[in-house]
């Protein structure tokens, strides 16, 4: 029997099921725009459309999955052919004639045992069914292409007519790093030309800011096989960067009355069975033995957190307990979806954890909320939120779920902040709250989080005496401002192109002696500012000037000072601020004095 999805052409809008409807009963009216309900379909159907391009021009072609993703789709297959960057045009060209065609998208269900019997002969698609567990396989089919799916489509091609194909990539069937490599080529898809082309343009825009290229241009980072992959290594310019972001988060922390804590790295299996972790997070895991018993290398820093609040007997008075680390952490992510420092193996979280009464966690939340404001206005981001709830894999009763996500939705509310709900999104041990950052061309990253956790608490047994000499189980809120360094440092450097503010930048001033008689005098300066805290390097090569005010120029310092005959007699410097775009002249003693208030005038 087949089903064909009802379009108004009068009202271009698209009367369609949701994803997760297998009948058309009560369909879901979504209109023809760039909504995140109608791109699903529009970009699930593209991907359709690429796939029926791509089985056009190479007839032995096999795909895989094609799913939606944040930003746009792709499509999984194998093909005899080498499909590289330079292919991608011919595509796409082969998909504008198919979509100009205006072939209808329809819909019809099989079996599964006729769906097994019908793709026998394709081993990717008997990947994909052995994974479909209901009885009921739906097929969508346009020109002489159709493949497995759920849908829902667009009622015709030619609805798809604004898109672009970005990229090709190597992926293992199904995640798997055992089984075979697949071709992956990654599109976007608009409602409308005028959106695709302004995407086009922020896409340009992030390629000229990729944080791997300026992180290499920098001398901030850089990965090594030999060590392994996701695994990052801070050279000397971007330790500095981290470092003083560190310096910078450190002591917010210590005026808002958290206390710093280290845990090891590795603790025995046992406390990550008690805690759930082993049980739900150890695929993400490593693990070792020693002396017989196994250890699991710490993917995160709460179980630590908890033997030191119940390393001695806490009393009501002392709550809200606060504890920070920044620690590093090792998760197993798999090699296909490492990227830079934005997904690594190793990284290092700005980590606390707060023991408080139930009756303390708005309190809380508003104090934190207020911490993760400061810090994101600091560096000029805009934030939104949005609160996720329980997800299928779970621990903990519904009671706590229900009563941990009121709790923070009332905090929020009673703030006054809007959010979005994120239905099934939460950790699996609590409801949380995300927080996702703007930059500056539009894209949107997450970062901090906010976890209530009245779970681990009660796993571990861990109470506090209140006004009546009773034990009471504590509050646990899981919390992270900026995530991780690794993966905030990357946002930073594309937000600002590598062009950082002067109190993070990696080198905050070059001193450029003219010649030989003048280096003598730059090293002097050099040595009042790094007294003063301030990242200061003197180029005094044997290069024309020009060449080391070029050299200057790409490690996108703040200020370059230059030193000649005048400079040294008058004891200034002529200064070049790359961000402020102007030139200058100051006394050495007025200059070191401004660098220090701007280096200092920076609170969180």
């Amino acid at each position: 029997m087949k089903d064909i999805l009802g379009f108004k052409l009068e009202d271009q809008i698209i009367d369609t099921q949701s994803a997760a409807a297998t009948d058309l009963q009560n369909p879901q009216e979504i209109h023809f725009d760039n909504s995140k309900e109608a791109l699903e379909i529009i970009r699930h159907s593209t991907a359709h459309l690429m796939a029926e391009a791509i089985k056009t021009l190479y007839s032995d072609a096999k795909f895989f999955v094609g799913p939606t993703v944040e930003e746009g789709f792709y499509y999984d297959f194998k093909t005899s052919a080498k499909i590289g960057e330079e292919e991608l045009s011919t595509i796409e060209k082969k998909m504008k004639e198919l979509a100009e065609k205006g072939n209808q998208i329809t819909k019809y269900t099989i079996t599964k045992q006729e769906a097994l019997k019908k793709f026998e002969n394709d081993e990717l698609k008997l990947e994909v069914l052995k994974k479909i567990d209901s009885d009921e396989i739906g097929i969508y089919a346009q020109g002489s292409f159709e493949d497995l799916c759920r849908g829902p489509h667009a009622p015709n091609t030619k609805y798809l007519r604004n898109f672009k194909l970005i990229r090709v990539a190597g992926a293992y069937l199904g995640g798997d790093e055992t089984k075979e490599m697949l071709t992956r080529i990654y599109g976007i898809a608009f409602a409308d030309k005028e959106t695709l082309k302004n995407h086009i343009t922020m896409l340009e825009e992030a390629k000229k800011r990729d944080h791997r290229k300026v992180g290499h241009d920098m001398g901030l980072f850089a990965f090594d096989e030999d060590i392994g992959s996701g695994m990052p290594i801070w050279l000397p310019a971007g330790a500095r960067l981290r470092g003083k972001l560190e310096k910078l988060l450190y002591h917010a922390h210590l005026v808002r009355g958290y206390e710093p804590v280290r845990g090891p790295e590795i603790l025995k299996s046992d406390l990550w069975k008690l805690s759930g972790h082993y049980q739900n997070y150890g695929q993400n895991m490593y693990f070792t033995n020693i002396e017989e018993a196994e250890y699991g290398i710490k993917p995160m820093n709460c179980l630590s957190h908890i033997k030191i609040f119940d390393s001695e007997t806490r009393g009501h008075r002392e709550l809200p307990l606060k504890f920070f680390e920044f620690g590093v952490v090792h998760r197993h992510e798999k090699s296909g979806v490492l990227h830079g420092l934005l997904r690594v193996r190793e990284f290092t979280q700005d980590d606390a954890h707060i023991f408080c009464t139930e009756a303390q966690i708005k309190s809380v939340i508003y104090e934190v909320m207020d911490f993760v404001d400061s810090v994101l206005k600091a560096f000029d981001f805009n934030y939104s939120i949005e609160v996720a709830t329980k997800p299928q894999k779970a621990i903990g009763s519904d009671e706590f779920w229900d009563k941990a996500t009121l709790a923070i939705k009332e905090a929020l509310d009673e703030k006054g902040m809007k959010y979005d709900m994120d239905e099934g999104g939460g950790a699996f041990y609590g409801p949380k709250i995300d927080v996702k950052i703007t930059d500056c061309i539009g894209r949107k990253w997450q970062c901090g989080t906010i976890q209530v956790d009245l779970n681990l608490p009660d796993r571990f047994d861990i109470s506090y005496t209140d006004e009546n000499n009773q034990k009471v189980r504590p509050v646990m809120i899981h919390r992270a401002i900026i995530g991780s360094f690794e993966r905030f440092i990357a946002i930073l450097t594309e937000h600002f192109g590598g062009e950082f503010p002067f109190f993070i930048a990696p080198t905050q001033v070059i001193l450029i002696p003219i010649g030989e008689p003048h280096i003598e005098f730059a090293k002097k300066i050099q040595k009042e500012l790094l007294k003063a805290d301030i990242s200061v390097k003197v180029f005094d090569k044997n290069e024309s000037l020009a060449k080391k005010i070029r050299n200057a120029e790409k490690e996108r310092v703040p200020l370059i000072a230059v030193i000649g005959d005048q400079e040294v007699s008058e004891n200034k410097v002529a200064l070049r601020d790359r961000r402020e775009k102007r030139q200058y002249e100051m006394s050495v003693d007025a200059f070191i004095a401004e660098l220090v208030a701007k280096n200092n005038g920076v609170f969180i």
